[in-house]
C-alpha cells in the first residue's frame, strides 16, 4: 500500500456523442469542467475535445487550443494530459467483405495524432499500447500498430512529453516493455491500467493484480474501472500501490442514479482516500514525482 497518491480526472471521453447532459462537450464547458475538478483536487486532467456539431470525439488542434488556454489562464495549475486516442478506429465494410472499409473508419497516420501535442505541449500525453476489439460494433477496432507506436512514442520523446502508457490487456504490456528496452521511455515510466474497457483486460482483482506484477521496475502507475466500479477502485488503487483516476469520461454518476459531475467525483475519491488514511497529492507534487518538465504557459499566443 501506498500512502499519498495523485488523481487524475478524465474530463470527457472521444468516441461517440453522449446522451447523458452532465458529459461537457463544449470547449468551454470542458475547460470549465476541468478546473472545477483542480479546484476540488485533481492534480491532473486528462482531456478530449468533442465536435460541436456531431458531439462525438474528434481530433481538432483548434478546439484543443481552446480548452487548454482556458486552463492555463485559470486561477488552477493542473498537469495536463492530452490524449492521442482519436484517429485509430477502424471498421470493417464486414464481417464476409473487409474491404473496402466502412465510411466510419477513422483512421490517421501515426505523426496527425501528434498535431495538437507537438503545438500546446502538455506535460503528458497518452499512448495506447497496443488494438482492441471495441462493442461499438461487431466488425470495429481500435487499431494502435507496433510501428505507430513507436514513432508516436519517438515525436513525444522528440517533444519533452511525458507518455502515459495506457495498458488495456495483458499483451499491451510487452509493448510497454519493448518501448522501454528500446530508449522510448525516458526516467520513470508511467502507466495507466484500464479495467474493464470493451474487450480488454476485465475489472476482477485477479486479473489487474496479474497486470500489476508484470510492470516494469520503477514503474509509477494508475489504475481505473469504467462504470460502477469506477469509486471502489479509489480505495483499491493505492492498495496496489497505483494512484487514482476518476472523472466522467469512465463513468457517469456520483451513485445509483445521481448523475455527477467531475468535481463530485474528485470530491468523492479524495472522501474515500481520506477515510483509508491515503493523503492526494498536489499537482507540483505530482510533477516531482514524475520529474515532469515545467508547464509552457505561454504556447503560440497564449497571453
Amino acid at each position: 500500500m501506498i500512502s499519498e497518491v495523485f488523481i487524475t480526472c478524465a474530463v470527457t471521453g472521444g468516441g461517440q456523442a453522449p446522451t447523458q447532459k452532465n458529459v461537457p462537450v463544449t470547449p468551454e464547458q470542458i475547460a470549465e469542467s476541468a478546473i472545477e475538478a483542480a479546484r476540488a483536487g485533481a492534480a491532473a486532467v486528462h482531456l478530449h475535445v468533442r465536435d460541436l456539431k456531431t458531439r462525438e470525439g474528434v481530433l481538432d488542434p483548434a478546439l484543443y487550443r481552446q480548452v487548454v488556454r482556458r486552463i492555463r489562464k485559470s486561477d488552477v495549475n493542473p498537469v495536463i494530459n492530452l490524449t492521442t486516442g482519436e484517429g485509430c478506429y477502424i471498421v470493417l465494410g464486414s464481417s464476409n467483405s473487409p474491404l473496402p472499409l466502412s465510411l466510419e473508419t477513422d483512421m490517421l497516420g501515426a505523426l496527425e495524432r501528434l498535431v495538437h501535442v507537438e503545438e500546446l505541449r502538455p506535460e503528458i500525453c497518452t499512448l495506447d499500447c497496443g488494438s482492441m476489439s471495441s462493442r461499438k460494433g461487431s466488425d470495429g477496432a481500435m487499431i494502435n500498430t507496433i510501428g505507430m507506436l513507436r514513432v508516436m512514442a519517438a515525436h513525444v520523446q522528440e517533444l519533452g512529453v511525458k507518455p502515459e502508457l495506457e495498458v488495456f490487456d495483458t499483451g499491451h504490456l510487452k509493448m510497454v516493455h519493448d518501448l522501454v528496452k528500446e530508449g522510448f521511455i525516458d526516467d520513470v515510466p508511467l502507466i495507466q491500467l484500464c479495467m474493464g474497457v470493451g474487450y480488454g483486460a476485465s475489472d476482477d482483482l485477479t486479473t489487474l493484480m496479474a497486470l500489476v506484477h508484470q510492470l516494469p521496475s520503477r514503474a509509477v502507475y494508475s489504475t481505473f474501472s469504467v462504470g460502477p466500479m469506477q469509486l471502489p477502485y479509489a480505495a483499491l488503487a493505492p492498495m496496489i500501490g497505483a494512484n487514482v483516476r476518476v472523472g466522467l469520461e469512465d463513468n457517469l454518476y456520483l451513485s445509483r442514479g445521481r448523475l455527477a459531475t467531475n468535481a463530485g467525483l474528485v470530491q468523492r475519491a479524495i472522501d474515500i482516500l481520506d477515510r483509508i488514511g491515503v493523503r492526494v497529492m498536489s499537482p507540483n507534487e505530482m510533477r516531482e514525482k514524475l520529474k515532469l518538465k515545467v508547464m509552457r504557459r505561454e504556447v503560440n499566443g497564449d497571453d
